[in-house]
Formats: structure tokens, C-alpha cells, sequence
């Protein structure tokens, strides 16, 4: 087995998928021509967008809309960068809402977290060192 995707149910995927772009440099591979699917390239792990008529088709009981959320959910996409402070104040620039800015941690990782328009959660983050 192997981690393959993960999907974010957003209100609108076209404009996750320009956020995305423009915030955090990915480009575009896939959006259905239905518009409720779409992917970015990020990599061997495949981020994708689904939108929340497609959530109210796999969950039929229903599902928490993180834009519509007060706090941000218990989950978050952590992005590795080299420039943490460049990159965070793209994703500001982009329309990101800052939760904590840029901060070094005590094992020595540079770390900030925004929440985009979509409502998702960004770990903006270093590499660990080994």
C-alpha cells in the first residue's frame, strides 16, 4: 500500500486549483469538465480538490465544509520549502489568512500556518534535519 491522494472538499475547485497555483507555485494537471474535480502537480503524493456536491454523494449523512467551519479542522497539508518566510507571505499575498506566522521551533524547523479561502489548513515548513 501507498499514500496516493488527498482530497479537500471545497465550494469551488477551479478556484482552489487557481489559489494553489498562485499561493504555492503548483501547476494544474487535471479538472473534470464538470468542474467538481481537479488535481495539482505536487509531487509522488497527488493533492486534489473535490467539490461538496461530490462530498454529499460519498457521504450521504453529510460532512464538515472547512470554509464554512469558525476554526480550521483537525487536519492540515504541511508544504516543504527551503524560504518559509517568502512562501508564507505569497500564500498572504494570494489571499491566505495568517494563523501563526513564520516561527523557528525548538528542534530547529522553521514553521508558519495559513488557512486558505477554500478553508484549509497549510503548514508552511523547512525540512526536518536528521
Amino acid at each position: 500500500m501507498k499514500f496516493g491522494y488527498t482530497i479537500i472538499y471545497v465550494p469551488d475547485v477551479p478556484a482552489s486549483l487557481d489559489f494553489f497555483t498562485q499561493a504555492f507555485g503548483f501547476e494544474r494537471r487535471f479538472l473534470h469538465e464538470s468542474g467538481t474535480y481537479g488535481e495539482l502537480e505536487t509531487g509522488q503524493t497527488t493533492l486534489a480538490f473535490a467539490s461538496h456536491d461530490l462530498g454529499e454523494m460519498n457521504f450521504p449523512t453529510g460532512h464538515v465544509e472547512a470554509h464554512s467551519s469558525a476554526k480550521p479542522l483537525g487536519v492540515e497539508i504541511a508544504l516543504v520549502t527551503d524560504d518559509v518566510a517568502s512562501a508564507h507571505q505569497r500564500a498572504l499575498t494570494a489571499g491566505a489568512a495568517e494563523l501563526a506566522a513564520p516561527i523557528t521551533k525548538p528542534w530547529g524547523q522553521v514553521v508558519s500556518h495559513v488557512r486558505c479561502p477554500d478553508g484549509s489548513l497549510v503548514e508552511l515548513c523547512t525540512p526536518i534535519s536528521s
